[in-house]
């Protein structure tokens, strides 16, 4: 069974399905710390860290009516942070590649490298697959640190454990989700994931 989710967050989720604006604020303000910590984990560079995070929430705004309202919305942005992020880093390195042009070989198109709800829903479902075989304990974890962004000393507070066992739950359950994800998959799954196994380090 996944997380329960809170009936406040429940109907934020509905009231943002809706169009409501005050509720898309409300996630905004939960949200935006724990997403942009994702973010800048993996670009490394403030402005566009920001700009990524906003586009996070774009599209959240954007797909408001597809969003499970029976889920917490951070697993979804976990995850859309992740691939915007990487599409952002791959452009930076095609273009600070010089390629010389050759007149006898034909223009090619650029790769589409913007996720599709396709792999999202791949890579959604093998985490939330991968997290559902963990122990209470670290499941529990792993879903506050990686999911709602909460330092390992929160976390250790609020279930009344230690930081160190905070930090070794979510490093074997990381450990396992990866192994986890590597065994289920087919090699050319494992391709469009292999940059959301590295950012689980």
């Amino acid at each position: 069974m996944h997380k329960p989710i809170s009936a406040q967050e429940t109907d934020l989720l509905r009231d943002l399905a809706q169009g409501n604006l005050i509720a898309f604020d409300a996630l905004y303000d939960r949200y935006r710390q724990p997403v942009y910590a994702n973010i800048i984990k993996l670009v490394r560079q403030t402005e566009t860290a920001e700009d990524i995070l906003q586009e996070v929430f774009v599209a959240l705004w954007e797909n408001r009516h597809k969003i499970d309202t029976g889920k917490s919305v951070g697993g979804w942005l976990f995850v859309v942070s992740h691939n915007k992020a990487l599409s952002v880093l791959k452009k930076q390195v095609r273009e600070s590649i010089v390629v010389t042009w050759q007149p006898d070989v034909p223009d090619t198109p650029a790769p589409n490298d913007r996720p599709d709800e396709e792999l999202y829903g791949l890579q959604m479902a093998l985490i939330e697959e991968a997290v559902e075989h963990l122990p209470a304990r670290k499941r529990n974890v792993f879903r506050r640190c990686r999911f709602e962004g909460q330092s390992s000393e929160e976390v250790a507070h609020q279930i009344g454990i230690s930081t160190a066992s905070v930090d070794d739950y979510l490093k074997q359950s990381t450990r396992f989700i990866r192994d986890y994800i590597r065994t289920r998959t087919t090699p050319s799954q494992l391709a469009v994931l292999a940059g959301l196994l590295f950012w689980l380090d």
